[in-house]
Parts: C-alpha cells; sequence; structure tokens
C-alpha cells in the first residue's frame, strides 16, 4: 500500500520556510566579519596548529609531564617520553640483575623490564601496593617501565619555573634530574634515564 503524503498535512514540509532558513544562513555565513574578531580567531587557529606541531611544549615554552609520587615525594617526567601507564600485574623477578631491577611484565604481549628508582637513587622503601602503577618510558631505541607508587596525573608546567636541583637533591638521582619546581616537583631528565646504560635490562647479556 502507497501512503499518500496529501493524506498527512501534518507532515508536510514547509518548503517556503526551509528556503528562507538556508538564505539567512547563507547571509549570514558571507557577512562580512569585523577585523578584531577576525584577527582573533586567525590567532588562536594559529597557536592551535603550532601547539600540535611540538611535542611536550606548548609554544608558551610550558612542559607537559606526568606527575606521579615516589617514596612520598612529586616526581615529573614530561610527556614526550611516556608512552602509556599500566598496572603493576604478573611481575617476574629477573635472577642476577640488580636489586632496583623488579622484573618483567607483559603488556599485550610485550615484555617490558620495570625498573624501581627509589631503589636506584637509594630513597625510602615503600611496600607494594594496589595504587602502584608502571610507566612507561621510552625513546627511538630503548624501552622501559619505571615503577611509581601512584599516578598523580598530567600537569602543565612552566620552562622558566624549573630552578636547579635543591642542596638536600644529592647523591645519583641529581644525575638525572632537570630541575625542581615551585611547587616541590622534582623534574627527571627522560633523555638521561633511557639512555643510561645501566638501567637498562639486555637479556642478551
Amino acid at each position: 500500500m502507497i501512503n499518500n503524503p496529501s493524506a498527512n498535512p501534518a507532515k508536510r514540509l514547509d518548503w517556503d520556510e526551509l528556503h528562507r532558513r538556508l538564505e539567512a544562513a547563507r547571509v549570514s555565513l558571507n557577512r562580512e566579519m569585523p577585523p578584531d574578531e577576525e584577527k582573533r580567531i586567525l590567532k588562536a587557529r594559529a597557536a592551535t596548529l603550532a601547539k600540535d606541531s611540538l611535542d611536550g611544549e606548548t609554544t608558551e615554552g610550558n612542559l607537559e609531564i606526568l606527575e606521579f609520587l615516589l617514596a612520598y615525594e612529586r616526581y615529573g617526567i614530561e610527556m614526550s617520553f611516556v608512552r602509556e601507564t599500566c598496572p603493576l600485574r604478573d611481575l617476574t623477578p629477573l635472577p642476577c640483575t640488580p636489586p632496583f631491577v623488579l622484573g618483567l611484565i607483559n603488556v599485550r604481549g610485550e615484555i617490558v623490564s620495570v625498573i624501581d628508582l627509589k631503589k636506584f637513587f637509594d630513597l625510602p622503601e615503600k611496600g607494594l601496593t594496589d595504587l602502584n602503577k608502571v610507566v612507561i618510558v621510552h625513546d627511538d631505541a630503548t624501552t622501559f617501565g619505571i615503577l611509581a607508587d601512584e599516578i598523580i596525573g598530567v600537569g602543565m608546567v612552566s620552562g622558566d619555573a624549573i630552578q636547579p636541583s635543591l642542596p638536600t637533591l644529592t647523591g645519583i638521582r641529581d644525575e638525572y634530574l632537570k630541575g625542581i619546581t615551585g611547587e616541590r616537583t622534582i623534574i627527571l631528565d627522560g633523555n638521561r634515564i633511557l639512555t643510561d646504560r645501566r638501567l637498562i635490562v639486555n637479556d642478551e647479556e
């Protein structure tokens, strides 16, 4: 059975009204934009494009970092070195490795070594809990996990606000730090950590 459109006038399209709306939309789109508004929009678009072209750093010189806890202290590492975070599960210990090497985990079929910076930096020990996470860091040549006591989140830090390390941050960890912020977040040097042979577990050796 074929419905007759004229039998249901309530559903009939008002073509005149539809054309009026389309014409109004066309006029609105073609209306000349005020110069100040046009400059503002273009500036915003340029800033967005510039931000998208950078990796971990904004146009204002800020660093995007992942913040986490180590031995009750706040640490951060640039997001450009962070691949992902994951729970600490099914850890397989590695015999004949330094104490700071916790072992291996399976991340979607990839075997990743996990190190405990607290032991490497000689920081106070803290037992493992459900809050522990693994921060997978990487560069073009190396990938491994860093044990975090707890993930705080992703934040922005002004590059100008990063100050040299405090006198209290002594010992081996001073070699791996970029500095510290006014909020006392200790910024790790991701490039230094990923290229130091002492931190890389090579199962072929």
